[in-house]
């Protein structure tokens, strides 16, 4: 995009945004972060504040490998999280393992365009199904293109620390575990998902609850690899938490949550 082309753009929606009487903190870190917010981002932006879904827009809280977050308000003024995922540096081939062989995307075609968009609209359906299957997660609101705006899960502007980052010995890590463990289950068994990245870095912490995040890779069981990607995210959560609590039995928690419907991983 030409960088005048991008000024036009930049000054329709500074206008538009204003004429909402939409706030802009930081506007300035907003606008000079031309990796994240290029024209289709802002084009997309702007639906979502014509539609009155956000009446604010902040500054970063969070930087991903796929997508950066950022503090939001609503027009009650209620803290949201903005996650956009980057159309020119997200890793396209690694979204496609995950959305390829998912009979809800299965009509999706392979641009980096069209797989982004893809992405954003599972990671808002797998976050539904989550958070209706009782899930402790962030309850989706509003998708639109490469954004998804979310519940923001922290106190005021400050997203809840990651699991690894707690201080261990301030909590009851078996119970944590014993949580997390069930919700493995949960996801599988009510939400027909799995989580397929689960680890200490997707999973943050409330001051008494774990709370799981970034569902955009979850799959369904009929996923090709959806066991091999269960057996993974129990694996990767025992490893984490064997130096702080009794873990389970990683082959005997597997067969408890698929049931009748094992598969060799």
């Amino acid at each position: 995009m030409k960088n005048l082309d991008r000024d036009k753009l930049l000054e329709k929606f500074d206008r538009e945004v204003e004429k909402l009487g939409i706030r802009l903190k930081e506007a300035d870190e907003f606008k000079v972060m031309e990796n994240v917010f290029d024209d289709v981002t802002l084009l997309a932006l702007y639906k979502l504040v014509n539609k009155k879904h956000i009446s604010l827009i902040g500054g970063s809280i969070s930087t991903g490998k796929e997508a950066n977050v950022f503090y939001g308000e609503d027009w009650e003024g209620k803290p949201v999280a903005i996650k956009i995922y980057r159309i020119q540096s997200a890793s396209f081939k690694t979204m496609s393992e995950y959305i390829a062989g998912d009979p809800r995307f299965s009509s999706v075609r392979k641009s980096r365009k069209e797989i982004i968009f893809a992405w954003t609209k599972k990671e808002y359906s797998n976050l539904m199904r989550a958070h209706d299957a009782g899930i402790r997660c962030p309850k989706p609101l509003h998708f639109d293109r490469n954004i998804l705006i979310m519940e923001l899960m922290g106190e005021g502007e400050t997203p809840y620390p990651q699991l690894r980052a707690v201080d261990h010995d301030e909590i009851d890590m078996q119970a944590v575990y014993d949580e997390v463990m069930e919700s493995i289950d949960t996801l599988f068994n009510k939400a027909n998902l799995v989580h397929a990245d689960l680890s200490e870095f997707n999973i943050l912490f409330d001051g008494e609850h774990p709370v799981i995040i970034d569902m955009g890779q979850a799959v369904t069981p009929d996923h090709p690899k959806a066991i091999k990607f269960l057996v993974r995210d129990i694996r990767n959560i025992n490893r984490f938490f064997k130096r702080f609590c009794n873990i389970k039995d990683e082959e005997e928690f597997f067969k408890k949550v698929v049931g009748e419907h094992r598969m060799t991983p």
